[in-house]
């Protein structure tokens, strides 16, 4: 319980006081030489001195009453300051390659994604899916579900083949660069090399980096070889052959390096469960925990139970407790 007014409290130390000068100040009604003697005989019983500290029990309670008692209503409300995210994903037929066993690289990349994204809780995330062009397929936004659903719903085929690095990272900063938030990131996911788009890839790292726009890039494949499709077969699939993988580290390391970011190699589905994790936590939400606490104050029964005191005393003092001058 806390007060409004606690400097009212003071009061009730004026009780003592006031008690003391009730009984001082009873004065006779006619002098006696001494009356000692007759006190010590006739002792007033206890409920004679009732309506004094019934008088005192009221004045206590309206002295507390007017201070202004709070009980309860605490409300904690979180405030949380999040980052602007958006997840750019390389979709090109090369994705299908099957060197993250037992499934490809698109399948463990849009895992992974899901993952990072429910990890988060107050940041807004967008998605970015690029071949040998880019497409915003959510901007950013709190409603994970969307998100989540788009991610799940990317497949290779919808946009032209190809691997247009610079593409799918300018259309990010693009999503990015009004976005209100303090600290913006894109996590650039590919498995190739550029090869497609009017954009460099440089030029839309640097257009990042003078937005302020960290960049994470992720370069996806094992080394060596590895099954990759080549074509569409008699029966519709895909055909693969066995080819050498050829990732840009070299250009996605200085992407990351010229915003900020770090660059990743996943050699296979560990590896890249391993690096969304550690963006996970280098990319960690600040918060700030605001608590409003609501009071309501409480002081109709103090009230009241001034006043019963107070009428008790009365009708004490007009049935039982007669005073005599």
């Amino acid at each position: 319980m806390t007060f409004s007014r606690p400097w009212l409290l003071l009061l009730l130390l004026a009780l003592p006081l006031w008690w003391w000068r009730r009984r001082r100040g009873t004065s006779p009604a006619a002098p006696y030489s001494d009356v000692s003697l007759a006190a010590r005989i006739a002792r007033p019983a206890w409920w004679v001195r009732l309506p004094v500290w019934l008088r005192g029990l009221a004045l206590a309670a309206w002295i507390v009453a007017a201070a202004g008692p709070r009980i309860g209503g605490d409300r904690v409300e979180l405030k949380k300051e999040g980052i602007a995210i958006v997840i750019a994903i390389d979709i090109s037929s090369s994705m299908l390659a099957e060197d993250f066993a037992p499934s490809n690289r698109l399948e463990v990349a849009k895992r992974q994604a899901v993952a990072f994204i429910r990890g988060r809780d107050a940041d807004r995330i967008g998605l970015v899916a690029f071949a040998g062009e880019a497409l915003t397929q959510v901007p950013v936004t709190l409603d994970y579900p969307v998100v989540e659903q788009a991610v799940s719903d990317i497949r290779i085929g919808t946009l032209e083949d190809g691997t247009a690095i610079g593409s799918g990272l300018a259309v990010a900063v693009n999503r990015l660069r009004r976005a209100p938030d303090k600290s913006k990131v894109i996590l650039l996911l590919t498995d190739g090399e550029n090869n497609k788009g009017l954009i460099d890839p440089r030029t839309a790292a640097a257009t990042a980096a003078a937005y302020g726009i960290k960049v994470y890039t992720i370069g996806v494949g094992t080394e060596g070889e590895a099954p990759i499709p080549t074509g569409r077969a008699l029966g519709g699939g895909f055909r693969y052959e066995v080819l050498p993988v050829k990732i840009d580290e070299d250009l996605l390391r200085e992407i990351a390096d010229k915003t900020g970011g770090r660059y990743f190699r996943a050699k296979d589905s560990e590896a890249l469960t391993r690096i969304f994790q550690q963006i996970d936590r280098l990319e960690r939400t600040p918060t700030v925990m605001t608590r409003y606490t609501r009071f309501d104050e409480s002081t109709r029964g103090l009230v009241l139970l001034g006043l019963f005191a107070l009428g008790l005393e009365l009708l004490l003092d007009a049935t039982l407790v007669v005073r005599v001058p």
